[in-house]
């Protein structure tokens, strides 16, 4: 994630052989060496640093019964043009061991531009869970737990860190560049799967992509690319909390954006009033795409017709309508400062989350998020430990959970910034998969209080496609929380019972 000040999303690992010691690892578990050593710079540059692959053998407890399971941690090589090594990418297979025909073949990333995958990793579908202590958000002793819910009990899985993340690497700053950017990001992600997929003799599998926040807009624009350039077809798609369209995201004063965004600020009041139904929600987006949107539509609204429109706006978001009243009912740009009460702000990751203001003196909010550069930076530290410790990956390079720059240098429609940024789209794409695709699926995934990537901006995209492409294939789910809703172990697991009904489910023709 990083998408408010360079704000991000999520990833996803990869792993293809060779293992890093003979100890012995957790459970008993046994590294097996493939016999191939780590190719390694010859000029000690940054691959000296990335081991050789490490392979594990170790068993899911799932609610089923065991499953025992194939761990691997390693890189990826790609070459460019001139046969040079350009870059080595870091992933994390988990592959059941004598799997029956016909099963599934997932490839997860996080987004940002610039996170790693260790979010989705560890926080959701991976065989261990990083728990954040009774409250939920306690990143200072985090404990590593097995995860009941891991998606490995019905797909295999690949986790991805595209370059610049993670213990992925580029050769050199110039090589970087051909990496940092839409569409350079989708072919090298489209060419690392289709490297996994015929090393690992997976070409008769359904090849199923995740992708969390900008990792949900990167999964369409690397299916595309997986079909175009690797002539491989994706069965499906899962976007977590995604950025699906730039135009809707932080926004503020655009008057369809702000409606897509108020029904995410009213739940985070409702359930901070204990007071969340879904006849409650539905009441808030009812009026969001009505009256509050033809009221921001058209001219500013005087007398009665304003006290109303300002007071239902200040009761669903609990913001004073005297400031709603001086943003004429825009409250993008407001609602952080003045959501959690005085001296408090809260997290777009989470409207309901707030903790003290750093600078409550300030009239615009200067504070670091408390969710993305609070607890969860625990994701970062912990991925390293599991790698060392359970899958024996033993590198002395340090793990990139979110790398600014990445963020800061990335190439949007061929610029950068955040101009560039709002005309991102992959509706398009969407479409395109849909249609040529007779098999193809997606599925999208919101917390009701995500106020960054809101769940209305994804329902206006599905409810805009072509009622013959969308029928049966596309869906939106949503859940309690925010944009890492998977934080709550309620959330994951109705998240998790209706994943698998996705993948159980096939497409209509």
């Amino acid at each position: 994630m990083l998408f408010h000040r360079t704000i991000a999303s999520f990833a996803v690992l990869l792993a293809l052989s060779a293992p890093v010691s003979a100890q012995q690892s957790r459970g008993g578990d046994q590294p097996r060496d493939r016999g191939r050593q780590a190719e390694q710079g010859t000029s000690g540059g940054i691959f000296s640093l990335i081991p050789a692959d490490s392979e594990t053998e170790h068993v899911f407890k799932a609610p089923s019964g065991d499953l025992p399971y194939t761990a691997t941690a390693g890189t990826l090589d790609l070459f460019g043009q001139d046969g040079n090594r350009n870059a080595k990418i870091f992933y994390t297979a988990y592959i059941a061991k004598d799997r029956t025909p016909g099963r599934p073949l997932t490839f997860a990333f996080n987004g940002g531009p610039g996170a790693a995958s260790a979010y989705l990793h560890l926080g959701l579908v991976g065989p261990r869970i990083l728990e954040f202590g009774p409250s939920g958000d306690d990143g200072t002793t985090p404990k590593l737990m097995d995860n009941p819910e891991s998606w490995l009990a019905f797909t295999d899985l690949v986790l991805i860190d595209p370059v610049g993340t993670g213990w992925s690497r580029a050769a050199n700053d110039d090589a970087a560049r051909g990496f940092y950017g839409v569409r350079q990001d989708a072919e090298s992600l489209a060419k690392a799967i289709a490297l996994y997929v015929q090393k690992n003799n997976r070409l008769d599998a359904p090849k199923y992509l995740l992708g969390e926040s900008y990792g949900g807009f990167r999964a369409a624009k690397t299916a595309v690319s997986l079909k175009n350039t690797q002539g491989i077809l994706t069965s499906g798609i899962i976007m977590l909390s995604p950025l699906v369209e730039g135009k809707f995201l932080a926004n503020s004063d655009d008057p369809l954006s702000a409606a897509l965004q108020l029904p995410s600020l009213a739940a985070a009041v409702l359930e901070q009033r204990n007071q969340f139904t879904s006849e409650r929600l539905a009441e808030a987006e009812r009026f969001a795409m009505n009256d509050y949107l033809t009221s921001l539509a058209g001219p500013s609204p005087a007398g009665p017709a304003a006290d109303t429109l300002y007071g239902r706006v200040s009761d669903l978001t609990g913001i004073p309508r005297d400031v709603v009243a001086r943003t004429r009912g825009f409250v993008g740009d407001v609602y952080a400062k003045q959501m959690g009460g005085p001296g408090k702000i809260v997290s777009p990751y989470d409207a309901t989350y707030a903790v003290p203001d750093a600078y409550p003196e300030g009239s615009y909010s200067r504070n670091d998020d408390p969710i993305l550069e609070g607890y969860t930076r625990a994701y970062g530290a912990a991925f390293a430990s599991y790698a060392r410790n359970e899958l024996k990956f033993s590198t002395e390079m340090t793990y990139n959970l979110l790398n600014e720059d990445v963020n800061r240098r990335w190439e949007w429609n061929g610029g950068r910034g955040g101009d560039s940024r709002t005309l991102a789209s992959a509706s398009t794409d969407i479409r395109d998969l849909l249609s040529v695709i007779p098999t193809f699926k997606l599925m999208i995934a919101h917390g009701y209080s995500d106020a960054l990537t809101p769940y209305g901006a994804s329902r206006y995209v599905i409810d805009h496609l072509p009622p013959e492409l969308a029928a049966g294939r596309a869906e939106l789910k949503t859940y309690r929380g925010g944009h890492m809703f998977y934080t709550k172990p309620d959330s994951r697991k109705g998240f998790e019972a209706d994943v698998r009904t996705f993948y159980g489910s096939k497409a209509t023709d």
